[in-house]
């Protein structure tokens, strides 16, 4: 018995799989998938195989079809789909595109194509926000995991990501993760078997880095360390100061990890969109981990064949290089953003409330020019902060000046001799996200000991400010009220993002007031976990208009896009970083809407939005206009502090006026010179390591070969359509240029459908009284989908039911049965008789110190009967049109139906299939079927290689070997019309 091969045991047929263990046999049933694999003890098989023999595992033969199981064409046709369905190990060259929920684009299967050619994966994935570097990331995971090359896969990753990672690997890569984080940890450690450490035992594993960096965690992580680790968010894991720490420990981490020798290196995946910090030596520490001369390279003098040999492990695309690449495929890629600037004008009780609190800063500002730099420094952000919150709410003015009012509890004699860092509670980190609190710490600070005058000044301000939230003269809240009314009214659902949980409470609480209950609007904040988080946006009803008001903990680790296509910056970002992450949450790949609208909300006579555009945003969008990218803030915090203070505090100034920049403004010159240079380098860098090596257009034959074996998006649609009027559930066309349909499911049409086809069915929404007339299930066969509306590719449960139950009935039932193994049709498209055989034929792929992987393609041949010799066998593309196009256009008799298929059986020596051998049996119906399928396996075999293009001597020793006889599921006889 070899693995491929067909057994009968307890009464069953089954598939004999390639086991690891001598000890077992692992087998799938005949018409199973591979979730569903059993392992038999031999010794236990073959002892009470003597006493029972159901129990003794014995070679058997795919049951071939009999002319009793004779139906018409079109069932036929269906059973061809329900196999190519079925398949998961298929036979082309990228089998994780037989297991996973989604359709890539072409370009997302790039880096895939770069990790098979090397040895081992060592590559940094550094595309733009949402064009899909989770997708790439977790294709190559799941490709080396089918192939067998790795066994256990870690994600490592920011804590607030860690849920996403779970679901992307759950819901659209079909791979059950565990989240490994200190909430996590007691159970893990619980539910193993002793003997084994959690990193052993759970094969999948996404882990936050934080918690793993540790040196309490971080060892026994190494010595268990999975066969590929992907780093999510690489960029904070590059060599840095000694002042971050944090950083440090990631580094090491991954330094460690890359080091690892036994048993073998281990596979690493990079992924940042903002892989280069402006640092040069912090890049070139993340390049060292692929491999370490990278580390020493001087990247501006890189010679041509370095470039290459960094081109191998270093991809880095904007979504206009994307595009250009796949200019000739007529689907978009991404949406349209639709970019636009909104302002306001600031009330007459606003502009007082932010004059007279400006005064305050700039008194406090210049009491402190007699102190040390570093308390200066202090008081400098506490001004900031202070002006910050006063013009992003009332809310949170009101909190941070009633803050700043109260006495020091306790009273301080002195400030603290360490500087603190309170650059995140101004200037927005691009890696802490939950920043979102109102920044008291550096306003409470900025003057330990105030006087009672000030005091008395700033309850007044704190006064002025609840009072302008409780009535209507936020001018501010207004105008961003009729914008969202207006997206709302264009059938946008907006993202309001604000910067500090004062504000997105405030704007929150006024837009469900003035809004009603027609609109849903849920207000998220850091001060709530990632999971209530997710589940909140997980319970908006997406037949509804909404609005999400949220602060920057959302601007990564949720995706947005399928709920929202606007966003609105309710709150200026002081990060242009932040201004891209906020974006691309919604405008982003997977994104169902065409066009998605962002709206820079700011205010015309708001001294704080003035300064932070003219020093900041208008930079960066200049920047991006030329890169098509957004450039890291050239030395981050500390510069844009003193360019925005500069901008602020150091010039004479109007009330109620914007302020504008002078060309001698010098520190904020020296900024902009500053990200200038960060931007050429950044230019440099995109020109230098340019993806040159593989286009999408060379992967294209490689897809449609993919296609061929499994089956395309409009085979999906062709079978599912098919079935549903089988199964008598109604549908419409809802859309005809996507692909979609309405499906009436009334209870009554649940109940009548078999339990395994209900189970995958949306739960029944309907009111009881409502039961007989039905839901709308709203689906699509093309990835991204509309709002509302369900994927349905070859993965989706509701697909997979269809196609097992309607496969397994073909086998059991027979001609009674909804899909055919035989069907016998009059046509004027053949000249002779005909047969079109649906083979199901399996591969054995074997590479060196590895064990074999088993694969699986249905195969479309056509013999005309009663033609002995290789002339006979049609061209495989004829044979498929056949099988495709063929129309009866007579009809015939049962019984002569009956008496040709029992003709072409016989033509075609089914009962003989089992002496079918590579080496060639003498008659030459064997001989051909065994030579077709050896020269099919050297071709699977080379395209192998030629996609990974000999990256190893491991490679170069791979074969394929077909696994004879293959399954015969089913026939169509055709016979040509007679003229008169």
């Amino acid at each position: 018995m070899q693995p491929g091969c067909i057994v009968s045991f307890r009464d069953r047929h089954w598939v004999l799989l390639p086991s690891d263990n001598a000890d077992f046999y692992q087998l799938r049933p005949l018409t199973g998938l591979t979730d569903e694999v059993v392992a038999v003890h031999s010794r236990l098989s073959e002892t009470l195989g003597y006493t029972f023999p159901e129990e003794r595992l014995a070679t058997s033969q795919f049951p071939a079809p009999t002319p009793d199981d004779i139906s018409d064409a079109a069932r036929a046709h269906l059973l061809w789909h329900a196999a190519r369905l079925m398949l998961r190990d298929g036979a082309a060259p990228f089998r994780a595109l037989g297991r996973i929920s989604i359709r890539p684009r072409l370009y997302q299967l790039v880096p895939l194509l770069m990790a098979l050619r090397l040895d081992p994966v060592r590559l940094f994935i550094a595309d733009d926000v949402g064009v899909g570097k989770t997708i790439e990331a977790l294709l190559i995971a799941r490709e080396l995991y089918d192939r067998g090359e790795i066994r256990r896969l870690a994600v490592l990753c920011p804590p607030y990501l860690c849920d996403q990672w779970e679901k992307e690997l759950r819901e659209k890569f079909n791979l059950d993760a565990t989240v490994f984080r200190t909430s996590t940890i007691s159970q893990l450690e619980r539910s193993k078997p002793a003997g084994q450490t959690i990193y052993e035992y759970y094969p999948i594993q996404v882990i936050s880095i934080d918690w793993v960096k540790t040196d309490r965690n971080k060892h026994l992580f190494l010595q268990s360390c999975p066969d590929l680790v992907i780093v999510d968010e690489a960029h904070g894991a590059a060599e840095a100061s000694d002042r971050n720490s944090n950083q440090q420990q990631r580094h090491r981490l991954l330094k460690e990890i890359a080091d690892l020798q036994d048993p073998s290196p281990r596979h690493l995946i990079l992924l940042t969109a903002t892989p280069h910090s402006g640092i040069e030596s912090a890049f070139r520490s993340l390049l060292g981990l692929l491999k370490p001369e990278f580390r020493d390279w001087d990247l501006r003098s890189i010679s041509e064949p370095q470039r290459d040999e960094l081109a191998k492990h270093f991809i880095q695309r904007t979504r206009g290089d994307i595009q250009r690449e796949e200019a000739w495929d007529s689907q978009q890629c991404f949406p349209v953003r639709d970019s636009q600037d909104a302002t306001y004008s600031l009330s007459t009780p606003y502009e007082e409330l932010f004059d007279e609190t400006y005064e305050f800063c700039r008194e406090l500002i210049s009491k402190s020019e007699s102190l040390d730099d570093r308390k200066r420094r202090v008081r400098h952000w506490g001004a900031l902060a202070l002006l910050r919150c006063v013009m992003s709410s009332p809310a949170a003015a009101a909190t941070a000046l009633e803050k700043r009012a109260m006495p020091s509890t306790p009273p301080q004699e002195e400030e603290p001799e360490a500087e603190p860092n309170f650059s995140p509670f101004v200037f927005e980190s691009s890696t802490d996200l939950t920043d979102d609190e109102n920044p008291t710490p550096p306003i409470e600070l900025t003057e330990l000991h105030l006087p009672d005058a000030d005091r008395t000044r700033l309850r007044k301000l704190a006064k002025k400010a609840r009072n302008m939230e409780a009535s209507g003269d936020d001018t501010k809240y207004e105008r961003c009220k009729r914008i969202v009314q207006d997206l709302l009214k264009e059938d946008f659902c907006p993202v309001i993002w604000c910067r500090y949980v004062a504000t997105a409470d405030y704007v929150g609480n006024k837009l469900r007031q003035d809004l009603g209950d027609s609109v849903q609007v849920l207000t998220l904040t850091g001060r709530l976990s990632d999971d209530e988080r997710r589940k909140k946006i997980e319970d908006l009803d997406p037949n509804h208009p909404r609005v999400l008001v949220a602060t920057d903990c959302l601007s990564e680790g949720i995706n947005l896009q399928e709920m929202f296509n606007a966003v609105l910056h309710y709150d200026l970002p002081w990060n242009p970083n932040r201004l891209e992450q906020r974006e691309g949450r919604v405008d982003r790949y997977g994104q169902p809407k065409r066009r998605v609208k962002v709206v820079r909300f700011y205010g015309k006579d708001n001294p704080v939005d003035g300064a932070v555009l003219e020093v900041l945003l208008n930079k960066a969008k200049e920047i991006y206009r030329t890169l098509g990218t957004f450039v890291p803030v050239p030395e981050e915090s500390e510069s844009v502090m003193n360019a925005i203070f500069q901008s602020l505090f150091r010039r004479p100034r109007q009330p109620a006026q914007q302020l504008t920049l002078f060309d001698d403004d010098e520190q904020i010159r020296g900024f902009h010179e500053l990200y200038d240079a960060a931007a050429r380098r950044e230019k440099e860098s995109r020109s230098r390591f340019a993806q040159r090596a593989i286009k999408v257009q060379e992967l294209k034959p490689e897809l449609e070969a993919t296609d061929a074996v499994l089956g395309t998006p409009r085979d999906v649609e062709l079978f599912v359509l098919s079935a549903l009027q089988l199964f008598n559930i109604p549908y419409r066309s809802a859309n005809t240029s996507l692909n979609c349909y309405r499906l009436t499911i009334s209870q009554n049409i649940r109940s009548e459908l078999p339990p395994a086809i209900q189970e995958t069915l949306p739960p029944l929404k309907a009111k009881a009284s409502r039961a007989e007339k039905g839901d709308q299930w709203h689906i699509c066969f093309e990835s991204p989908t509309p709002e509302g509306a369900t994927y349905l590719g070859r993965n989706h449960p509701f697909v997979a039911a269809l196609a097992r139950y309607l496969f397994e009935e073909a086998l059991e039932k027979g001609k009674d049965a909804k899909a055919a193994r035989l069907g016998v049709l009059r046509t004027t498209r053949v000249s002779a008789l005909t047969a079109i055989l649906l083979l199901r034929a399996r591969y054995l792929l074997t590479l060196p110190d590895r064990p074999p992987t088993l694969s699986e393609e249905v195969l479309v041949l056509g013999k005309r009967i009663g033609h002995p010799s290789p002339d006979a066998w049609l061209d495989d593309a004829e044979a498929r049109r056949l099988l495709q196009e063929a129309q009866p256009e007579q009809n015939i008799p049962l019984a002569e139906k009956r008496e040709l298929a029992e003709v072409a059986l016989k033509d075609l020596c089914v009962h003989d299939w089992k002496t079918l051998s590579a080496s060639g049996p003498p008659h030459p119906i064997l001989h051909y079927l065994a030579t077709k399928l050896t020269q099919r396996a050297r071709e699977l075999a080379e395209a192998h290689k030629r996609i990974r293009k000999a990256a190893s001597q491991r490679v170069r020793e791979l074969s394929v070997a077909p696994q004879l006889p293959p399954d015969l599921l089913a026939m169509l006889v055709l016979q040509p019309v007679v003229k008169r």
